[in-house]
């Protein structure tokens, strides 16, 4: 019987798509495997068990942690500096805030916000997966189409409280810097029975107003009046803050030489002949002075565009001509130049926030589903558009032919637009900040986001598709000039299983490498490994006794919610930590004897089914009772153990092939009968071949040399595994059956045919 070696040196592309089993010709097909699951990608190409989970708090089965949605419970971090870090854990009308001790690294709750109504999270309103967040120095901004803006401050070291966004206001509190819109239809007129004061009636010329008017401001011409009163849809009574009036075009008035008629030009000025009409801030114009122009004017009605007035003090032009400057008049006739705030319960309130180049940016309403805003520079409450100068607040719209709702805005190396049909950048002149006068938004990619917050990630920001079934790169390419949307999941697109939040973090539990983590609506992790720099990317799948639920990063900690049973026999979730130490998930380390280790109440209910190891020992597979476990059959003399839920490593290559003088070995029965594994500090392992019902040969390191009393030694070298039987599509799946240490550089395997 003919045999040949084949090795397996690097598994850099992680898991593929079960679709790729016939292409034995790329570089994939060898550098991959079918499976990798509950492993890390090392950037030299070989594979290690990842890190188990410390148990650090318990949400309980609290009513607001609804289990038949797909996010009850969302951590987010809040970083103030580096020895200042918190964990906020959103819910049902709840927040809860985990502080992290900046001495020990311990994490514990130090306050619960609760009655926070406009957090909606239930099976009729499951916002809390959509909700976006920005985080600057003391302040957190919560962002959903739903509810204003909400801050999350901190007022003290351990302290936090919660308000709404509120907008600066000038001293004479007559203006609020808030964005307005003319959602009216083109030509509707407003009118009012006064210029000022509270109490007043404010007539449309259509139905335009419903009842949730009520507490939203107008702004007719420059003067905002806030509506206190609904009597039908065209009519309201409001309070005019200030006087109210109108802005006139520049130069819109007309002198004739020798007469003293001004002639006014406004469009749809809705005034009537004999109306006294009060002019302002005029300039000269044909040789009339403006104080013969400005203060109170009889006028005379020419047609719905234009009127006119003699001036003051029997004045005549000298000349003919056009002129004013910027004037402006105090009346309350039915104008066309109204707007209403953009933000309100009517309008909707912005989905999508960040900061950027020193603004604070919303995105997205439910009635202007492509606007954008930019506070001033420095001024994050400030969003007065003013004249449009270098650090005035902008108001821009995504007016890219279609119109996409906004969903994230993601400060790059450009501001990023994800919206639901397209991605999209605010561009600028290269090495030159934002500003009214630059800013233009382009249209780059075709995909559109879902409501999973993108990542910015190795250089590049990671969204997921809107369809939910494909993770994409944001990512400027010199070569075209322009931002590209690849899909780094295309050789794994059966690990996006409709996440529902994302996160990443760069060099950390012990790995030089970048590392993207996508909460899939099943519970499982999708695990993105990429070095850019070298050009390697690869994808494992990671699950555990339970579901992960929500994930976040806080610098280089990696931080979880995980839904599971304690052993109560009810689905409680747990606030959990990635740690290098813990070689189990939902772990800690216990103290106690080995008849008896106790104090397993607070984590363990009893009849919990646990596993449990000291050293490189494992102890076994214990039952809770009385809240301890007995291992002193196993291992006496032991004052320490781990105890927690194990989690099964999983490596399972594609079918192995070969090519021989006649051709590749694709299709034909043949065996694996030797398997040798090069393994770097491993204390169990197991491999099963050619197929999964082989027998499977497992490995608990212990050199016969060894003292039994002693603990194991972890093993570095090559180690072999005979095997039998035979398939068409023979397979080596490498796991383990004890949680203990496993690192699997490569392996070589023997084909017999």
């Amino acid at each position: 019987m003919a045999r040949v070696r084949v090795p397996l040196n690097n598994f850099q592309f992680g898991e593929v798509s079960p679709s790729l089993t016939s292409r034995t010709d790329t570089k994939v097909y060898t550098n991959a495997a079918e499976e990798v699951r509950n492993f890390f990608i090392r950037s030299e190409g070989g594979l290690k068990k990842r890190t188990g989970t410390k148990r650090w708090a318990n949400f309980g089965s609290n009513p607001a942690h609804a289990t038949n949605i797909r996010q009850s419970v969302r951590i987010e971090p809040f970083i103030f500096s580096d020895d200042e870090k918190y964990i906020i854990a959103f819910s049902n009308t709840r927040i809860e805030i985990f502080q992290i001790n900046p001495s020990t690294g311990a994490v514990s709750s130090i306050q619960a916000i609760t009655s926070q109504s406009w957090l909606a999270n239930t099976t009729s309103a499951p916002y809390l997966e959509e909700i976006t967040f920005a985080q600057q120095g003391d302040v957190m901004f919560i962002a959903h189409q739903t509810f204003m803006i909400r801050m999350l401050t901190r007022t003290s070291l351990t302290t936090f409280a919660v308000s709404t966004f509120a907008f600066d206001q000038s001293r004479d509190g007559n203006e609020i810097f808030q964005p307005y819109f003319p959602f009216q239809p083109l030509g509707v007129t407003l009118s009012a029975n006064a210029t000022t004061g509270s109490g007043k009636t404010l007539t449309s010329s259509a139905d335009y107003f419903v009842s949730g008017h009520v507490g939203t401001d107008i702004l007719i011409g420059e003067t905002r009046c806030r509506i206190t009163g609904f009597t039908n849809a065209t009519t309201v009574t409001a309070t005019i803050n200030g006087t109210l009036r109108q802005q006139l075009p520049i130069d819109s008035l007309k002198t004739f030489e020798g007469s003293g008629v001004v002639q006014v030009t406004q469009a749809l000025h809705g005034l009537a002949t004999g109306a006294s009409v009060t002019f302002e801030r005029s300039g000269a114009v044909g040789g009339v002075a403006n104080s013969n122009i400005n203060g109170a004017r009889s006028i005379t009605v020419i047609d719905e565009n234009t009127y006119e007035f003699t001036a003051g003090s029997s004045a005549t032009a000298t000349s003919s001509a056009i002129g004013g400057g910027s004037p402006r008049v105090v009346t309350s006739a039915a104008t066309t130049e109204w707007q209403e705030q953009s933000y309100s319960a009517v309008r909707g309130y912005p989905a999508a926030v960040t900061f950027h180049q020193n603004r604070l940016w919303f995105g997205g309403t439910l009635s202007q589903p492509d606007g954008i805003w930019g506070s001033k520079s420095g001024q994050f409450f400030n969003f007065d558009i003013g004249d449009a100068e270098d650090d005035d607040a902008l108001d821009l719209t995504a007016n890219v032919g279609e119109i996409f709702t906004i969903r994230h805005l993601v400060s790059n190396r450009d501001l990023q637009v994800f919206t639901t049909g397209a991605e999209l950048f605010v561009q600028a002149p290269t090495d030159k900040p934002v500003t009214p006068a630059n800013a233009q938004i382009r249209r780059q990619t075709p995909y559109g986001s879902s409501f999973v917050k993108p990542s910015v990630f190795d250089g590049a920001t990671l969204f997921i598709q809107k369809t939910g079934s494909a993770l994409r790169e944001f990512l400027f390419t010199d070569s075209e000039a322009a931002y590209t949307s690849v899909a780094v999941s295309g050789l794994a697109p059966h690990l996006i299983l409709d996440p529902v939040q994302m996160t990443s973090i760069k060099g950390a539990l012990n790995r030089s490498e970048s590392y993207a983590f996508l909460v899939n609506n099943d519970g499982t992790l999708a695990v993105f490994y990429s070095v850019r720099g070298d050009q390697k990317a690869g994808w494992a799948l990671w699950n555990t006794q339970g579901t992960w639920h929500s994930i976040c990063s806080v610098h280089e900690r990696l931080f979880v919610v995980a839904g599971r049973d304690d052993g109560s026999g009810t689905n409680k979730y747990f606030l959990e930590e990635f740690q290098d130490d813990m070689p189990m998930d939902f772990c800690d380390s216990f103290s106690g004897s080995s008849s008896a280790f106790g104090s397993l109440g607070s984590h363990f209910a009893n009849d919990a089914v646990v596993k449990a190891t000291n050293g490189n020992d494992f102890l076994g597979s214990f039952t809770v009772a009385g809240a301890a476990i007995d291992a002193s059959t196993i291992k006496t003399g032991i004052t320490q153990a781990f105890i927690g839920y194990a989690f099964t490593p999983t490596l399972k290559t594609l079918p192995i092939d070969a090519s021989i003088q006649g051709g590749p070995l694709t299709g034909e029965p043949r065996q694996i009968p030797k398997v040798v594994l090069d393994l770097f500090e491993t204390t169990a392992v197991s491999v099963t071949g050619p197929n999964d019902t082989s027998t499977t040969r497992d490995l608990v390191i212990r050199n016969v040399t060894d003292d039994m009393s002693n603990d194991r030694v972890a093993v570095t070298g090559k180690e072999e595994f005979r095997m039998l039987g035979y398939s068409r599509d023979p397979r080596v799946t490498v796991s383990q059956s004890f949680p203990l240490d496993l690192q699997i550089n490569g392996m070589i395997v023997e084909v017999a045919f």
